[in-house]
């Protein structure tokens, strides 16, 4: 196998560098430098490194992911597709992929996260070059915030250090404490290093029930309209989305820099889910565990969900979050 084939090279330039009298100093340096090169390929077969054997892009992937297993998501589909596509094509980009999905529980927005990472990374959520923080975990206690604020910047410096190809992923930003995450604001700015560190190939990708409802409101009023909700698009949200999330007072992007300098590249709405998408979030979680997808079972999933409003039962107020635990008592 590979791992043979590098082991005898690594053994023979080893044998050729003791062997050589101190006039051979230059060549012994190049087989030094070989062997070096051998040693991190022989380590990169067996460990994750930030190599193109572990971090490459498959827009495909991506594509059909996002087509076949995301479901009532035309916008957020669509966007994050050629935003993300579009960053990793540009070999010298100007500032970090910067994302941020909102929309109520359950309408796919970590999902979409994982998304991403299987498109670029070998290990997916598992690479080491992927990092998740929750705010109700990893930033509990307000008087605290100075040392998180510290701790923030550490941990994105020295990861990007460690992979400029990065991944960071903040999850309950409408929990977050107001002003923590413009500690990391100079990362996400236009900047082609700082003290010797280039952010620019990073993805920052944040996620919030924030604006949640303002989306459910403008999805309500094209269906009170007779429009279809294919017919929504970003123009219709993307303004009022980020006027909500910086006048929050309560939640991480209040007043924050990030929008001020307008450093967030889109603002992606997550449209509320109706009936019909949680019977295909069930057929998928069925196809999923390796059994043959069963439309009476996904109908039986969907009718436990509680819809909103009451009267129109419209809207699933879990979205799909809840589906794999119900299929558990059907299968």
């Amino acid at each position: 196998g590979r791992q043979h084939v590098l082991l005898i090279w690594l053994l023979l330039y080893s044998s050729m560098v003791e062997a050589l009298e101190p006039v051979g100093t230059t060549i012994a340096i190049g087989a030094v430098a070989v062997t070096g090169v051998l040693v991190r390929s022989m380590s990169c077969y067996f460990n994750e490194c930030c190599q193109p054997e572990w971090i490459s892009f498959n827009i495909t992937k991506l594509e059909r992911n996002l087509d076949n297993k995301l479901f009532g998501q035309h916008i957020a589909s669509s966007i994050i597709l050629n935003a993300v596509s579009g960053f990793m094509r540009n070999r010298n980009p100007k500032k970090p992929l910067v994302l941020s999905l909102h929309g109520w529980t359950g309408t796919g927005k970590n999902f979409v996260s994982q998304l991403i990472a299987e498109s670029i990374y070998k290990k997916g959520m598992k690479s080491r070059f992927v990092h998740l923080f929750t705010s109700t975990l990893h930033f509990q206690h307000k008087h605290r915030i100075d040392t998180y604020e510290a701790q923030l910047q550490q941990w994105v410096r020295g990861n990007v250090t460690d992979c400029e190809l990065s991944m960071f992923i903040f999850d309950e930003m409408d929990k977050m404490h107001p002003g923590l995450i413009d500690s990391i604001k100079p990362y996400l700015d236009y900047y082609d290093n700082l003290d010797g560190v280039s952010y620019g190939k990073s993805i920052f990708i944040f996620l919030s029930n924030e604006g949640g409802d303002n989306i459910a409101k403008t999805a309500l009023e094209f269906w009170q309209a007779g429009k279809s909700r294919e017919e929504i698009e970003l123009d219709d949200l993307e303004n009022t989305l980020s006027l909500s999330v910086y006048n929050n007072k309560n939640g991480g992007f209040f007043r924050t820099s990030l929008i001020d300098k307008n450093l967030v590249d889109f603002f992606i709405p997550f449209l509320p889910l109706e009936y019909e998408h949680v019977v295909q979030c069930a057929m998928a979680e069925m196809e999923a565990r390796n059994l043959r997808p069963n439309r009476d079972v996904a109908d039986r999933v969907a009718k436990e969900m509680i819809y909103t409003p009451k009267l129109d039962r419209l809207y699933s107020s879990t979205g799909c979050k809840t589906v794999q635990n119900k299929l558990n008592f059907y299968i």
